[in-house]
Protein backbone atom coordinates (compact mmCIF):
# COMPACT_ATOMS: atom_id res chain seq x y z
CA UNK A 1 0.00 0.00 0.00
CA UNK A 2 1.21 3.41 -1.02
CA UNK A 3 2.09 5.87 1.81
CA UNK A 4 0.29 9.13 1.95
CA UNK A 5 3.32 10.94 3.47
CA UNK A 6 5.39 9.50 0.32
CA UNK A 7 2.64 10.58 -2.19
CA UNK A 8 3.09 14.15 0.02
CA UNK A 9 6.85 14.05 -0.80
CA UNK A 10 6.31 13.01 -4.39
CA UNK A 11 3.91 15.54 -5.05
CA UNK A 12 6.05 18.40 -3.60
CA UNK A 13 8.70 17.61 -5.83
CA UNK A 14 6.49 17.60 -8.96
CA UNK A 15 5.41 21.03 -7.68
CA UNK A 16 8.92 22.38 -7.15
CA UNK A 17 10.54 20.56 -9.55
CA UNK A 18 13.20 19.30 -7.63
CA UNK A 19 14.37 17.34 -4.20
CA UNK A 20 15.83 20.80 -2.59
CA UNK A 21 12.77 22.73 -3.23
CA UNK A 22 10.41 19.79 -1.62
CA UNK A 23 12.98 19.41 1.31
CA UNK A 24 12.32 23.51 1.69
CA UNK A 25 8.34 22.90 1.36
CA UNK A 26 8.26 20.47 3.50
CA UNK A 27 10.82 21.16 6.15
CA UNK A 28 12.82 17.95 5.71
CA UNK A 29 16.45 17.44 4.70
CA UNK A 30 17.15 16.61 0.86
CA UNK A 31 18.56 13.37 2.23
CA UNK A 32 15.02 12.38 3.71
CA UNK A 33 13.15 13.41 0.94
CA UNK A 34 15.43 11.50 -1.56
CA UNK A 35 15.02 8.61 0.97
CA UNK A 36 11.05 8.88 0.79
CA UNK A 37 11.06 8.69 -2.64
CA UNK A 38 13.08 5.57 -2.59
CA UNK A 39 11.13 3.73 -0.75
CA UNK A 40 7.66 4.92 -2.50
CA UNK A 41 9.35 3.35 -5.59
CA UNK A 42 9.87 0.36 -3.71
CA UNK A 43 6.20 0.33 -2.66
CA UNK A 44 4.83 1.21 -6.71
CA UNK A 45 7.49 -1.10 -8.07
CA UNK A 46 8.81 1.32 -10.70
CA UNK A 47 10.90 3.97 -11.20
CA UNK A 48 8.81 7.40 -10.59
CA UNK A 49 11.76 9.83 -11.53
CA UNK A 50 15.29 10.38 -13.96
CA UNK A 51 17.77 11.24 -12.57
CA UNK A 52 20.41 13.45 -14.09
CA UNK A 53 23.76 14.60 -13.18
CA UNK A 54 22.34 18.27 -12.81
CA UNK A 55 18.33 17.61 -12.69
CA UNK A 56 15.66 15.17 -11.92
CA UNK A 57 12.24 14.59 -13.84
CA UNK A 58 9.39 12.70 -13.05
CA UNK A 59 8.62 9.67 -15.54
CA UNK A 60 5.16 9.55 -17.13
CA UNK A 61 4.06 7.22 -14.36
CA UNK A 62 5.34 9.70 -11.26
CA UNK A 63 3.57 12.59 -13.36
CA UNK A 64 0.21 10.41 -13.08
CA UNK A 65 0.85 9.03 -9.79
CA UNK A 66 1.56 12.77 -8.25
CA UNK A 67 -1.77 13.75 -10.39
CA UNK A 68 -3.92 11.13 -8.32
CA UNK A 69 -1.51 11.98 -5.27
CA UNK A 70 -3.13 15.07 -4.95
CA UNK A 71 -6.73 13.80 -5.41
CA UNK A 72 -5.79 11.51 -2.39
CA UNK A 73 -4.28 14.19 -0.19
CA UNK A 74 -7.59 16.34 -0.66
CA UNK A 75 -9.60 13.39 0.40
CA UNK A 76 -7.65 12.63 3.78
CA UNK A 77 -7.62 16.48 4.45
CA UNK A 78 -11.63 16.72 3.93
CA UNK A 79 -12.20 13.36 6.25
CA UNK A 80 -10.10 15.08 8.94
CA UNK A 81 -11.99 17.62 8.71
CA UNK A 82 -14.76 16.13 9.17
CA UNK A 83 -13.57 14.24 12.31
CA UNK A 84 -12.68 17.43 13.55
CA UNK A 85 -15.99 18.51 13.33
CA UNK A 86 -17.63 15.63 14.30
CA UNK A 87 -14.99 16.05 17.33
CA UNK A 88 -16.81 19.06 18.75
CA UNK A 89 -20.17 19.29 19.88
CA UNK A 90 -21.15 22.50 17.70
CA UNK A 91 -20.66 20.08 14.51
CA UNK A 92 -21.06 16.93 13.02
CA UNK A 93 -24.57 15.45 12.66
CA UNK A 94 -27.02 14.25 15.51
CA UNK A 95 -29.35 11.40 14.56
CA UNK A 96 -32.49 10.77 17.29
CA UNK A 97 -35.29 8.30 16.77
CA UNK A 98 -38.74 9.65 18.87
CA UNK A 99 -42.13 8.54 19.28
CA UNK A 100 -44.89 10.76 18.17
CA UNK A 101 -46.39 12.32 21.61
CA UNK A 102 -42.74 12.88 22.12
CA UNK A 103 -43.15 14.91 19.01
CA UNK A 104 -45.67 17.19 20.47
CA UNK A 105 -43.32 19.02 23.11
CA UNK A 106 -40.63 17.21 24.55
CA UNK A 107 -38.97 17.02 21.52
CA UNK A 108 -39.53 20.44 20.18
CA UNK A 109 -38.48 22.18 23.29
CA UNK A 110 -34.62 20.64 23.79
CA UNK A 111 -34.34 20.70 20.11
CA UNK A 112 -35.22 24.88 20.04
CA UNK A 113 -32.81 25.30 22.71
CA UNK A 114 -30.22 22.46 21.55
CA UNK A 115 -30.29 24.38 17.94
CA UNK A 116 -29.18 27.88 18.78
CA UNK A 117 -26.45 26.48 21.03
CA UNK A 118 -25.31 24.42 18.01
CA UNK A 119 -26.80 25.33 14.94
CA UNK A 120 -24.16 23.42 12.68
CA UNK A 121 -25.08 20.33 13.85
CA UNK A 122 -27.25 18.71 11.27
CA UNK A 123 -29.69 16.88 13.00
CA UNK A 124 -31.36 13.51 11.47
CA UNK A 125 -35.04 12.65 12.82
CA UNK A 126 -36.86 9.67 12.40
CA UNK A 127 -40.27 8.99 14.11
CA UNK A 128 -41.25 5.23 15.30
CA UNK A 129 -42.29 3.29 18.10
CA UNK A 130 -39.37 2.55 20.66
CA UNK A 131 -39.59 -1.45 19.79
CA UNK A 132 -39.49 -0.67 15.89
CA UNK A 133 -36.52 1.97 16.16
CA UNK A 134 -34.14 0.26 18.83
CA UNK A 135 -32.62 -1.88 16.26
CA UNK A 136 -31.51 1.23 14.21
CA UNK A 137 -30.22 2.49 17.79
CA UNK A 138 -27.92 -0.99 18.01
CA UNK A 139 -26.59 -0.90 15.10
CA UNK A 140 -25.28 2.66 15.04
CA UNK A 141 -28.11 3.83 12.24
CA UNK A 142 -29.45 6.67 15.46
CA UNK A 143 -27.48 8.36 18.48
CA UNK A 144 -30.27 8.51 21.13
CA UNK A 145 -33.32 7.34 20.92
CA UNK A 146 -36.46 8.79 23.15
CA UNK A 147 -38.57 6.20 24.62
CA UNK A 148 -41.72 4.73 27.19
CA UNK A 149 -41.84 2.09 28.97
CA UNK A 150 -45.56 1.61 30.47
CA UNK A 151 -45.28 0.32 34.22
CA UNK A 152 -47.85 -2.69 33.13
CA UNK A 153 -45.95 -3.27 30.62
CA UNK A 154 -41.92 -3.09 31.33
CA UNK A 155 -39.38 -4.14 28.85
CA UNK A 156 -35.47 -4.38 29.24
CA UNK A 157 -33.27 -3.10 26.94
CA UNK A 158 -31.13 -4.86 25.49
CA UNK A 159 -27.65 -5.34 25.92
CA UNK A 160 -25.43 -2.25 24.95
CA UNK A 161 -28.42 -0.25 25.32
CA UNK A 162 -28.77 2.23 28.57
CA UNK A 163 -32.04 3.79 29.11
CA UNK A 164 -31.66 7.46 30.49
CA UNK A 165 -34.46 8.00 32.79
CA UNK A 166 -36.16 11.43 32.14
CA UNK A 167 -39.30 11.75 34.11
CA UNK A 168 -42.46 9.66 34.53
CA UNK A 169 -45.84 10.59 33.00
CA UNK A 170 -49.21 10.32 34.52
CA UNK A 171 -52.10 8.22 31.98
CA UNK A 172 -55.14 10.61 32.15
CA UNK A 173 -58.55 9.24 31.55
CA UNK A 174 -60.05 11.55 28.33
CA UNK A 175 -63.83 12.32 28.45
CA UNK A 176 -66.10 14.09 25.87
CA UNK A 177 -67.07 17.63 27.19
CA UNK A 178 -69.98 17.12 29.96
CA UNK A 179 -69.08 13.56 30.68
CA UNK A 180 -69.90 12.99 34.44
CA UNK A 181 -66.84 12.00 34.78
CA UNK A 182 -65.45 15.33 34.01
CA UNK A 183 -66.68 16.70 37.34
CA UNK A 184 -64.88 14.71 39.83
CA UNK A 185 -61.13 15.40 41.42
CA UNK A 186 -60.23 11.77 40.35
CA UNK A 187 -61.83 8.59 39.04
CA UNK A 188 -61.27 4.98 39.01
CA UNK A 189 -60.85 2.79 35.54
CA UNK A 190 -63.90 0.45 37.11
CA UNK A 191 -65.97 3.65 37.10
CA UNK A 192 -66.92 3.50 34.01
CA UNK A 193 -66.85 -0.27 33.05
CA UNK A 194 -69.51 0.43 30.72
CA UNK A 195 -68.53 2.82 28.63
CA UNK A 196 -67.30 2.18 25.18
CA UNK A 197 -63.43 2.90 24.93
CA UNK A 198 -61.26 3.77 22.13
CA UNK A 199 -57.21 2.52 22.84
CA UNK A 200 -54.49 1.55 21.58
CA UNK A 201 -52.51 -1.21 20.52
CA UNK A 202 -50.21 -3.44 22.75
CA UNK A 203 -46.69 -2.50 22.61
CA UNK A 204 -45.51 -5.42 20.39
CA UNK A 205 -48.00 -7.63 21.98
CA UNK A 206 -52.24 -7.84 21.01
CA UNK A 207 -53.02 -6.40 24.93
CA UNK A 208 -53.03 -2.52 25.57
CA UNK A 209 -52.32 -1.20 29.04
CA UNK A 210 -55.67 -0.29 29.07
CA UNK A 211 -57.25 -4.00 29.17
CA UNK A 212 -54.05 -4.81 31.48
CA UNK A 213 -55.45 -1.99 33.96
CA UNK A 214 -58.68 -3.54 33.56
CA UNK A 215 -57.84 -6.53 34.35
CA UNK A 216 -56.39 -5.05 37.72
CA UNK A 217 -59.69 -3.31 38.41
CA UNK A 218 -62.16 -6.24 37.61
CA UNK A 219 -63.25 -5.42 34.17
CA UNK A 220 -63.20 -6.68 30.44
CA UNK A 221 -63.24 -2.76 28.86
CA UNK A 222 -65.64 -2.36 25.22
CA UNK A 223 -63.24 -1.78 23.24
CA UNK A 224 -64.50 0.37 20.11
CA UNK A 225 -61.70 1.28 18.39
CA UNK A 226 -57.61 0.56 18.40
CA UNK A 227 -55.34 3.52 17.51
CA UNK A 228 -51.53 4.42 18.16
CA UNK A 229 -52.48 8.02 16.88
CA UNK A 230 -53.78 10.35 19.41
CA UNK A 231 -54.68 12.99 17.73
CA UNK A 232 -57.58 9.95 16.09
CA UNK A 233 -58.61 8.99 19.50
CA UNK A 234 -59.23 12.39 21.05
CA UNK A 235 -60.86 13.11 17.61
CA UNK A 236 -63.13 10.17 18.51
CA UNK A 237 -63.66 11.49 22.76
CA UNK A 238 -64.44 14.90 21.31
CA UNK A 239 -67.33 13.28 19.03
CA UNK A 240 -68.35 11.57 22.37
CA UNK A 241 -67.75 7.75 20.37
CA UNK A 242 -65.89 6.56 23.89
CA UNK A 243 -63.52 7.52 26.70
CA UNK A 244 -59.86 6.76 26.51
CA UNK A 245 -56.30 6.34 28.47
CA UNK A 246 -54.13 8.78 27.27
CA UNK A 247 -50.72 9.31 28.63
CA UNK A 248 -50.33 13.60 29.36
CA UNK A 249 -47.60 13.93 26.87
CA UNK A 250 -50.34 13.11 24.12
CA UNK A 251 -53.09 14.84 25.47
CA UNK A 252 -51.10 18.19 26.01
CA UNK A 253 -53.24 21.26 24.70
CA UNK A 254 -55.99 19.66 23.07
CA UNK A 255 -59.54 20.99 23.46
CA UNK A 256 -62.84 19.87 23.08
CA UNK A 257 -62.61 17.08 25.69
CA UNK A 258 -62.31 16.86 29.48
CA UNK A 259 -59.54 15.53 30.86
CA UNK A 260 -59.79 13.33 34.69
CA UNK A 261 -56.69 12.31 37.10
CA UNK A 262 -56.96 8.88 37.47
CA UNK A 263 -56.77 6.56 41.11
CA UNK A 264 -55.05 3.71 40.74
CA UNK A 265 -51.35 1.43 40.26
CA UNK A 266 -48.98 1.68 37.69
CA UNK A 267 -50.83 4.48 35.72
CA UNK A 268 -47.90 5.81 34.37
CA UNK A 269 -45.19 5.45 31.55
CA UNK A 270 -41.30 6.01 31.92
CA UNK A 271 -40.27 8.41 29.68
CA UNK A 272 -36.35 8.11 28.77
CA UNK A 273 -33.61 8.45 26.17
CA UNK A 274 -31.58 5.49 24.90
CA UNK A 275 -28.32 5.49 23.89
CA UNK A 276 -25.01 3.57 23.41
CA UNK A 277 -23.02 4.23 26.05
CA UNK A 278 -19.72 3.56 23.58
CA UNK A 279 -20.92 6.09 21.40
CA UNK A 280 -18.27 9.13 21.31
CA UNK A 281 -20.64 11.62 19.04
CA UNK A 282 -20.07 14.88 21.61
CA UNK A 283 -23.30 16.48 20.34
CA UNK A 284 -25.01 13.36 21.96
CA UNK A 285 -23.68 14.46 25.60
CA UNK A 286 -24.75 18.26 25.10
CA UNK A 287 -28.59 17.31 22.97
CA UNK A 288 -29.22 14.84 26.41
CA UNK A 289 -28.61 17.99 28.39
CA UNK A 290 -30.83 19.50 26.96
CA UNK A 291 -33.40 17.14 26.87
CA UNK A 292 -33.29 16.45 30.64
CA UNK A 293 -33.63 20.74 31.02
CA UNK A 294 -37.03 19.89 29.04
CA UNK A 295 -37.91 17.47 30.68
CA UNK A 296 -37.99 18.91 33.74
CA UNK A 297 -39.99 21.47 32.58
CA UNK A 298 -42.50 19.35 31.70
CA UNK A 299 -42.48 17.22 34.45
CA UNK A 300 -42.98 20.29 36.83
CA UNK A 301 -45.88 21.36 34.39
CA UNK A 302 -47.52 17.59 35.27
CA UNK A 303 -47.33 18.38 39.09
Amino acid sequence: MLSSQRLRVLLEIFRTGSIAGAARTLRLSPSAVSHQLSKLEEEAGMGLVERGAQSLRLTAAGRRLATRAQEVLDIIEAAEKDLLAQARADAGQLRIGFFASAGYRLLPLALSTFTARHPAVELDLVLGQPHELLPDLERGALDVLVVFEHALDPWKPPEGVEVIHLFDEPQLLVVPPGHPAGQRQRVRLADLAGEPWITTYGTDTPVSVLERASALEGFNPMIRCRSDHYEVTLGLVRAGLGVALVPSLGAQGASGIQVCRLDGPRLYRRIGAATRPTNPNPALRSFIDYLRDASAQIRNALR
